[in-house]
């Protein structure tokens, strides 16, 4: 299975890259892709995710050829 990954804005400083490609048969939450592409790095509280560009909650199912989008809290005054 092939997952597309994007961190956008900080999230792309704090795990070092803007996107990723995971091939493996063991992700099947955007939950499990994450830890993947962040060699199992704390998930921020209050992240927005993505699945082909569909708001989705962490323990969303995906599938091959998903592409999966994190975006740090947003925050504003």
């Amino acid at each position: 299975m092939t997952i597309a990954i994007k961190f956008f804005a900080s999230l792309r400083e704090t795990v070092g890259q803007a996107e990723n490609s995971l091939n493996s048969s063991s992700i099947m939450t955007v939950d499990d892709a994450w830890r993947e592409a962040t060699n199992s790095m704390d998930m921020p509280a209050n992240m927005l995710i993505a699945v082909n560009m569909e708001y989705v909650e962490r323990g969303a199912r995906v599938k091959d050829g998903d592409e999966v989008a994190f975006f740090p809290p947003v925050t504003g005054g």
